[in-house]
């Protein structure tokens, strides 16, 4: 058997996530942007406790200059993290020899590990989630465009798999578009929300108390402002809806980018024709093949991002005051989920900017029925005329003759002398049906 070297750092590459890989919610979530995110929560913490006289000032600029992430080794402290069941432990004792003395005694005063690595995924999650909105902006833009450029484009609308009437290209684009937005909204007021976490060993911050703090809040604040967060009203070491906001902004934007990704793969089938992706991937076998490669990736990450979730929903039955096993099981679903809607986020902005839509197309697809697809429109016209009864006797009766004779059904009804005398070139135009598809697009794209 062939021997594969180790490489220098493998737990990064993304070599089985495409969706995700090369992604800024990639780079924002690696084991380096990690190991950042617990040294700043570290620096700010001695930052805060000096900016309320707690340790001296000297004390947390020594902790800060030594929090640089290029100075501690990610897998020596991944190897260490096993034996205390948290990588924040291994740390602490590298920044406080990293510090030295006489300053190494106020690394980490009064904290716990939870404190520490609670804050710095909410850190990790408040940049992965920055990258998102960009990414969300970028496709609601393009999505926009096409929505407004196609607003009275007339295509087939399919419900259970079936053409159904007519729509217009616009209005399923606006939709796409509302769904961004949604998703967009629940992301923004998550970020908005992320909270730093300091209790102490059991969320009564007695050590911080032993060490002159005067209140329960004050350090908090100021820890949160160091770090760039939100101040909670209470630790939340088992109160974790922070984490469970996050699981839903998270798998509700992955399956918003989903749905237009669904659409887009049943729009570019060789058989239909009536979208393409702006630059296919192509295929190890057949070079003829242009793949729907982002909208692929797309929808696997709509896949998979609710079981992801689902782990995140879990833990909030976390027992005691510090859980055995429910804050732990959060770790690697919430960065993979972080990755993985990230991706996504990105492969969005990358399929609508590059979409591109064959009119002509839609509209040859309009006439796959021979004008059934007006059949609802034909319905409510010959009523009045013939009686309801008669009229769904007589285009029942045509369009089976539609089928077996394969001839238009504007043909047909020009035979019967009960409707022979209409305008009959506008009641089966498919066009001419598409309802308030234009004053709805624009209706949505109002929005902002």
């Amino acid at each position: 058997m062939t021997e594969v070297p180790a490489a220098a750092d493998d737990s990064d590459s993304g070599l089985l996530g495409p969706g995700w890989a090369g992604s800024p919610a990639a780079s924002a979530t690696s084991d380096t942007a990690y190991l950042r995110a617990l040294l700043d929560a570290e620096a700010a913490l001695a930052r805060a406790q000096a900016s309320l006289g707690l340790v001296p000032a000297e004390a947390a600029a020594a902790v800060t200059e030594a929090a640089d992430p290029a100075r501690f080794d990610v897998r020596s402290l991944a190897e260490r993290a096993r034996a205390g069941g948290n990588p924040v432990i291994p740390l602490v004792a590298d920044l406080t020899r990293a510090v030295g003395e006489p300053y190494g005694p106020y690394v980490h005063r009064g904290a716990t590990s939870q404190d520490i690595l609670d804050t710095a995924t909410m850190l990790v999650a408040a940049r992965a989630l920055d990258a998102v909105l960009a990414d969300l902006a970028r496709t609601e833009r393009a999505l926009a465009l096409l929505a407004a450029t196609h607003r009275d484009t007339p295509m087939p609308g399919r419900t259970l798999t079936q053409h159904a009437v007519p729509t217009t290209f616009g209005l399923k684009a606006a939709g796409w578009r509302s769904l961004v937005l949604d998703a967009r909204d629940r992301v923004a007021r998550v970020r908005q929300t992320l909270p730093a976490q300091l209790g102490g060993a059991a969320g009564t911050a007695a050590a911080f108390q032993a060490y002159g703090s005067e209140d329960a809040t004050t350090l908090t604040r100021a820890y949160a402002r160091e770090a760039g967060l939100v101040a909670p009203p209470l630790p939340w070491h088992t109160l974790r809806t922070p984490v469970a906001d996050l699981a839903g902004c998270l798998a509700f934007t992955a399956g918003a980018l989903g749905k237009t990704a669904e659409d887009v793969l049943t729009l570019s089938r060789t058989e239909i024709g009536e979208v393409a992706e702006g630059s296919g991937g192509g295929s190890s076998a057949m070079p003829h093949k242009a793949n729907p490669v982002r909208s692929t990736l797309l929808a696997s990450a709509a896949r998979r991002a609710p079981q992801l979730a689902a782990v995140l929903y879990g833990s909030l039955a976390a027992g005691d005051e510090r859980p055995a096993g429910a804050w732990h099981a959060e770790w690697e679903p919430l960065r993979e989920l972080l990755r993985l809607t990230g991706g996504a986020a990105r492969d969005a902005a990358e399929l609508t900017e590059g979409l591109r839509v064959d009119a002509a197309a839609m509209r040859r697809n309009l006439g796959l029925t021979r004008g059934l697809i007006v059949s609802e429109r034909l319905s409510a016209a010959l009523a009045p005329r013939l009686g309801r009864a008669r009229a769904k006797e007589l285009l029942t009766e045509l369009a089976h003759r539609a089928h077996t004779e394969e001839r238009p059904l504007r043909e047909l009804l020009s035979t019967e002398p009960e409707v022979k005398d209409l305008d009959l070139a506008e009641l089966t135009d498919p066009a001419r049906y598409t309802g308030f598809a234009g004053a709805l697009t624009d209706r949505a794209l109002e929005r902002r």
